[in-house]
């Protein structure tokens, strides 16, 4: 039992130490609150007031606000109706003009074939003819020279010209 007095030193030092940290926070509480209380009220003297004036504010334009937001939900409304309209006028504009495309390719295309066909019967008709006609002519005047050569060379007794034996 010789430990008995230590034990009981010890114990009485941790509740002296135990009452000082104790009287330390309530200290500290004390401080602390009288800061926040000081602070509150510097709060209430600042903040309340304009807290007040929005709150008057709110009250007064509200009907006005409700106004514009029901201003500006309408509004919207007829802004997609009409960009609605705009899209089904655009879409129709874009289809009248593709139709008008396709019927412009189509009538170049009947007219380009009917270009390509009438040349072709054109040849057929007029150049092959002209041709023919142009060949028999070349044959006639060829033949008339013939006789008509044949003659002078008679004349003259087979002798070659001078120009046909100048190389």
């Amino acid at each position: 039992m010789d430990y008995l007095p230590i034990f009981i030193a010890f114990t009485a030092a941790a509740v002296v130490i135990q009452a000082g940290i104790l009287v330390a926070m309530y200290l500290a509480v004390r401080q602390t609150s009288a800061r926040i209380e000081a602070l509150a009220a510097d709060v209430h003297t600042k903040v309340m007031p304009t807290a007040e004036i929005v709150h008057s504010m709110l009250v007064e334009f509200r009907p006005q606000l409700q106004t514009l937001v029901a201003n500006v939900s309408e509004s919207s409304t007829k802004v997609r109706a009409q960009i609605e309209r705009l899209d089904a006028t655009v879409s129709d504009v874009l289809d009248r003009t593709r139709l008008q495309v396709m019927r412009a390719d189509d009538l170049m295309s009947r007219t380009i074939d009917r270009v390509e066909s009438t040349t072709e019967l054109m040849h057929k008709t007029v150049s092959s003819p002209v041709r023919q006609l142009a060949g028999v002519l070349q044959g006639i005047q060829t033949g008339l020279e013939f006789l008509v050569g044949s003659k002078r060379r008679s004349r003259e007794g087979m002798a070659v010209p001078q120009d046909e034996m100048f190389i």
